[in-house]
């Protein structure tokens, strides 16, 4: 990144704080329509933002990894080169975002770390140089970290990891706790228990994905108990304590206290709003009881063109939902202004288990109490004739369901756990999105041997 210079100012049309996806590309977008634009970020690691340093395309690496370990391999050895892996990929895709940026001749790339000192004027400081810069609209764009929970002795370092330090751990624990069940706690969870950890997993919920239909959650919990995932629902953690040989987590469960050893302890209790340092009140910019930036459907803030994008602002934490923040603020700023959150409809999301699992729209349990008309159609993965492809893989577990509106046939949603089912699972949203019927989807002609075929078969059993 550019060098700052002491004291320096700058005015430009478009500041972004952090190189989150919806930033780093709002900014290349403008700065090609021809305005002048500045992109600070106070870690040179995060160029290009999180998903491609420490979450999306990292630990999918290792998902892919240790899906593929072979019982003859060595577990450390086999860790250290995905882990070798990752880093070699990430590190090109930050030097290559670093570059679409940098190459375009009215951007100013600042490395430092931003606060506001006013409406649209944050002062920037790295290491002795400070510079401040003033523009016409500022869009923040800092993400989220990871939460830590208060729990005694709860305090990263040493044993005790997030889902980002996790990611470079060594030695390689043979034992793994993860305190809580959400996406991240389930996928390292997942991960880990493939590259050869002993994982147990310490969920406050009465069940494993308490948000889905209990005929999927059963399905997805067998698959994690068959992997060798143990899975303690309704367990409260009291204390983390990271000893000279082994960390102990104690929780209780149904009032009886127990403890739990392990060389490494995640904890994936949800994350937080990436705004500390910020000093957001300098600006008027309001957050909510959470922490995250408070935005309306147009991604503004509470101060004057001042807009927030991706995970700071709360919304769904999802790249693509980043990227369609960029779409919502070109159009703010260089559009018609028309382009709105409320826009969105039927975004899918997969949690990259093995299989994975993906879903769009409503659940059962959802649509019932809507009070829709419920049809639904569901087969185990394994029981369906007319889509070998998860056979041929050799995984044949999940199970594949659909949630029909049997007034319209419209898909009210659908819940896919299978080999490929994040591809599918596009497939069902767009189809959602434009409102074709379930039985135009169940008659529709689809690649043979492929998994997107049980469209064919479960949707002909919709009832």
């Amino acid at each position: 990144m550019v060098e700052n210079t002491v004291d320096q100012h700058e005015h430009v049309d478009l500041l972004v704080i952090g190189w989150g996806k919806g930033g780093k590309t709002l900014a290349g977008t403008m700065a090609r329509a021809g305005k002048r634009v500045a992109v600070v970020e106070q870690s040179d690691a995060m160029i290009g933002g999180s998903c491609i340093n420490i979450a999306c395309i990292p630990t999918k690496i290792l998902v892919h990894d240790a899906e593929n370990k072979r019982d003859g391999d060595d577990t450390d050895e086999y860790f250290a080169k995905a882990v070798e892996r990752r880093d070699t990929l990430t590190g090109a895709m930050r030097k290559k975002n670093f570059s679409m940026l940098n190459d375009l001749d009215s951007v100013l790339l600042v490395s430092g770390r931003a606060e506001f000192t006013g409406e649209r004027e944050v002062l920037v400081t790295g290491g002795e140089d400070t510079m401040t810069i003033t523009a016409d609209t500022v869009v923040v764009n800092t993400g989220s970290i990871a939460n830590i929970p208060p729990i005694d002795g709860a305090t990263l370092g040493g044993r005790i990891y997030d889902s980002e330090a996790l990611q470079h751990v060594s030695p390689f624990p043979k034992r793994l706790v993860v305190v809580g069940g959400g996406y991240i706690g389930l996928e390292f969870a997942s991960m880990f228990t493939h590259f050869g950890s002993q994982v147990t997993v310490l969920d406050r919920g009465e069940r494993p994905l308490a948000s889905e239909d209990a005929d999927v959650a059963e399905v997805v919990a067998k698959a994690l108990a068959d992997d060798g995932v143990t899975i303690v629902n309704e367990a409260s953690v009291t204390a983390v304590a990271d000893g000279p040989d082994k960390a102990t987590v104690t929780y209780e469960v149904g009032g009886e206290e127990k403890t739990i050893d392990a060389e490494a302890v995640l904890l994936a209790v949800g994350r937080a709003s990436g705004t500390e340092g910020l000093n957001l009140d300098k600006a008027g910019i309001e957050t909510d009881k959470r922490g995250f930036i408070t935005v309306d459907e147009h991604l503004r803030t509470s101060a004057e063109d001042v807009f927030a994008a991706g995970d700071v602002n709360g919304g769904p934490m999802f790249t693509y939902i980043s990227l369609d923040d960029n779409r919502i603020l070109a159009d703010q700023l260089l559009g018609e202004g028309k382009r709105t959150t409320e826009d969105r409809s039927a975004v899918p999301f997969t949690m990259f288990l093995t299989p994975p699992v993906a879903r769009v729209g409503l659940s059962e349990d959802a649509a019932r109490e809507q009070g829709y008309d419920v049809m639904v159609g569901a087969k185990a993965m394994a029981d369906i004739a007319a889509a070998p492809r998860a056979k041929i893989e050799g995984d044949p577990r999940g199970i594949v369901k659909f949630v029909v509106d049997g007034k319209t046939d419209r898909i009210l949603g659908a819940a896919l756990v299978h080999v490929h089912s994040q591809e599918v699972i596009n497939t069902v949203a767009l189809a959602m999105r434009h409102d074709v019927t379930a039985t135009e989807l169940r008659d529709t002609i689809y690649t043979h041997p492929s998994a997107t075929e049980a469209l064919n078969e479960v949707l002909g059993v919709v009832k």
